[in-house]
């Protein structure tokens, strides 16, 4: 009787849509049971229940007592469990087994979607009555209460937790965690690169704690280290199967300058960038595109290292394969250049079939020494085959081929001796390379540039400068040609020898001294001449010296080195010149004139004989008579 009193005297708790719920009072004009209330007697008499006359005071404390004792004891700012009894959009109801039920807002459960009537949650008293007479709970500073002890336990058991990913920040996402918030990097949040970061706010997932600061209480989360975990185990599963020259399907993951990553269900294999295509091609994304499904062959793959590399073009017919078979060495083809180097230039005449022109079989022009100076990646040209090996899939081409070769017939062209137009291409230090027609180019020696002695030939002539050359000498086999200038040229030392005869007397200002002599400049003109050490006593037994001028004399012209040899000395001395004008001349005339007289000849002739020999002699050899 007592436990159906206390049932018909519990009122019934409806969880509002809106409003927190309230205790209701008794029905003034109708009574509502709940379905598993226990149904008063007959006899019962509700209106002196109404009023409040069925028990004394006395009989009322006693059933007051034992209700308070059939619940909770709340006690404020603690937290407590209790489980959910109603949810709608805007709150959730909770039972802690107290008089009343709290509400909570919903927003405290986004990071649990999967929240239902019937769970235990932890919650917060605030309050265990406010004015209204309502309990106020806090799931959210419950979970604050005890989220670091269990953020740190779930890092030190290696636990997978739930997480709220709340919204976006500079390099990644922030994540509530046990009520705290958590840092997402950017590359923590999936194994494959993400385009659209905004998709994952407001979701919930599954992450791992991957570094605590105690400090600062700062949480870092992964949830790609989930993600390869689990892709770890399929990727074991799917290598275990893998065969050379299987055929797989995946998905186009990623691209980049080197070739493509592809998805294989959970292990990614590489496609290098030449394993796309049998032609050539710049980059990947002309032949793919992200999230393409493509079919792939299995090339090569390491367990151990977990790489599997894959092939695309293997899947279609090699093009050397299709190639016309009626193609031969001597026939011209056409074709693009789609890659350059120094030693050549590749041009594939049909996709995947290329044939390399090298620079020697460019041109005619022996100066011709790198590809590009000659042709540019793009170009359309037409060559011939020079060699074609279909086994190994190698092919030479040709383009100086379809020009006539300017050698051919050279030596009638050019003859010996000829003179002839011809421009200056390139300037080295021991000469000139001029070209005379296109493919035909000859040496200028430095020492054929002039009959004066010069340091470099760029004192005489620039690139792209017009001379006349004279043909010197051939090397057909090698293309080579000797060309000279000063050939055309008048001989200076013709005139100097006419200008200067020994023994003549000019005035002239010393440049430079040396420990041999010094320059001498000649008064009126350009030339210059040499003066030995001792040629430059003066007479009053001092040496000159540079800036000073003197007059000086002829002693000797050497045209095998270009030379003029003076003497201020002999200009004053008294000393008889042993070596007359034409020294040479004089003693092959004093030889002559001693043969001749032989059978009257003396010892003493044939000693002044022999002395004249060697004078002879050492003039021949260039050497200066004393």
């Amino acid at each position: 009787m007592e436990e159906e009193i206390k049932n018909a005297a519990e009122p019934v708790v409806e969880a509002p849509e809106a409003e927190a719920p309230k205790a209701e009072a008794p029905a003034e004009k109708e009574t509502r049971k709940p379905s598993n209330a226990s149904v008063a007697p007959e006899d019962f008499d509700w209106e002196a229940f109404e009023r409040e006359e069925v028990y004394d005071p006395s009989e009322r404390e006693k059933i007051r007592e034992a209700y308070d004792q059939t619940l909770s004891k709340v006690v404020e700012n603690e937290v407590v469990e209790g489980v959910v009894t109603a949810i709608n959009k805007r709150e959730v109801i909770v039972n802690i087994g107290y008089k009343s039920e709290g509400v909570i807002a919903a927003p405290e459960f986004r990071y649990n979607p999967d929240l239902k009537v019937g769970d235990t949650v932890e919650v917060y008293v605030d309050s265990a009555e406010d004015r209204k007479g309502q309990l106020l709970l806090s799931h959210k500073k419950a979970r604050a209460l005890k989220s670091w002890d269990r953020v740190n336990e779930a890092y030190d058991k290696n636990e997978v937790v739930k997480g709220f990913i709340k919204t976006r920040t500079k390099g990644g996402m922030i994540v509530d965690v046990f009520g705290i918030e958590a840092f997402l990097p950017g590359s923590q949040i999936d194994i494959k690169p993400i385009r659209d970061y905004d998709a994952f706010v407001n979701q919930t997932l599954d992450f791992k704690i991957v570094k605590i600061n105690q400090e600062f209480r700062n949480v870092v989360v992964s949830h790609k280290a989930l993600l390869e975990a689990e892709q770890e185990k399929r990727r074991e599963e799917i290598i275990s199967k893998l065969e050379k020259g299987q055929i797989l399907e995946g998905v186009v993951k990623n691209i980049t300058n080197y070739g493509v990553f592809v998805d294989l269900g959970g292990v990614d294999g590489l496609i290098h960038i030449t394993d796309l295509s049998w032609g050539r091609i710049d980059n990947p994304e002309e032949i793919v595109s992200l999230d393409q499904k493509i079919k792939v062959v299995v090339k090569e793959f390491d367990p151990q290292q977990k790489r599997i590399a894959l092939g695309y073009k293997q899947l279609t017919p090699h093009p050397w394969d299709n190639l016309n078979a009626d193609l031969k060495v001597g026939d011209k083809v056409k074709g693009k250049v789609v890659l350059i180097a120094d030693y050549g230039a590749f041009v594939e005449i049909e996709p995947g079939v290329e044939g390399l022109i090298h620079v020697s079989e460019m041109s005619w022009s022996p100066r011709l020494h790198s590809a590009q100076e000659f042709l540019k990646a793009g170009d359309e040209v037409e060559a011939q085959i020079l060699t074609l090996d279909r086994e190994n899939r190698k092919m030479s081409l040709g383009l100086k081929q379809l020009t006539s070769n300017p050698w051919e017939n050279i030596r009638e062209k050019y003859p010996v001796g000829s003179q002839h137009k011809a421009i200056v291409r390139n300037i080295t230090s021991f000469g000139v390379f001029a070209e005379l027609e296109d493919g035909v180019e000859g040496l200028v020696h430095i020492s054929d540039l002039s009959w004066n002695k010069i340091k470099h030939p760029s004192e005489l002539v620039a690139a792209g400068d017009s001379i006349d050359v004279q043909i010197l000498d051939f090397d057909e086999a090698n293309h080579k040609l000797s060309l000279g200038r000063k050939q055309l040229l008048p001989n200076p030392w013709d005139e100097i020898e006419s200008k200067y005869p020994v023994g003549t007397t000019v005035e002239g200002t010393i440049d430079s001294i040396t420990d041999k002599g010094g320059v001498i400049k000649i008064e009126g003109s350009d030339d210059e001449g040499f003066a030995f050490s001792k040629d430059l006593v003066k007479e009053d037994g001092k040496k000159a010296v540079a800036g000073e001028k003197l007059p000086f004399k002829v002693t000797e012209l050497r045209r095998s080195t270009r030379r003029i040899l003076l003497s201020h000395l002999r200009t004053y001395s008294d000393v008889k010149v042993e070596k007359p004008v034409s020294e040479t001349d004089n003693t092959k005339k004093a030889v002559k004139k001693i043969n001749s007289n032989m059978e009257k000849a003396t010892f003493g002739d044939i000693s002044a004989l022999a002395a004249l020999k060697g004078k002879l002699e050492e003039t021949e050899k260039g050497e200066p008579a004393e």
